[in-house]
């Protein structure tokens, strides 16, 4: 198992909120992570769409798996999201982070999450600080 793999494994192991959204892990590597999860009923707002703050809480995790994926503990300093299409109970979406950036004190990366159709739903950017701890001890 990669480092990353083991990183995700490890986070994954005691993440309880990402369990109960239905994430599953369908790629990680160093700087990059790809989930999916299905939206279900109680992910809707009261327009019958999918509540903007499950779409951020899946791309913070995402965000957190691709930015500890080298095996530095490293920390959320800021995010922002857009959110440019609405997604329904029963739709598969996919979130992907990928790395702008990476120094030795911070991290810079781009999650996007798609439909079924590759259509984007949202676009989350993170920024991280890379602390001198190791995840994996």
């Amino acid at each position: 198992m990669t480092i990353p793999e083991q990183v995700v494994a490890r986070m994954m192991s005691k993440d309880a909120f990402s369990h109960w959204m239905g994430l599953e892990i369908e790629g990680v590597g160093p700087g990059w992570c790809r989930l999916k999860f299905v939206v279900k009923p109680d992910m809707l707002n009261g327009f019958d769409i999918i509540h903007g703050g499950v779409v951020f809480a899946a791309s913070d995790s995402c965000f957190a798996f691709a930015c500890n994926s080298h095996g530095r503990i490293a920390l959320a300093l800021e995010v922002s999201i857009s959110f440019t299409k609405s997604a329904k109970a029963g739709e598969t979406l996919f979130v992907e982070a990928r790395e702008l950036h990476l120094g030795n004190k911070t991290s810079v990366y781009e999650i996007t999450t798609t439909n079924e159709a590759g259509e984007t739903v949202a676009i989350f950017k993170g920024t991280a600080y890379r602390t001198s701890r190791d995840v994996l001890s």
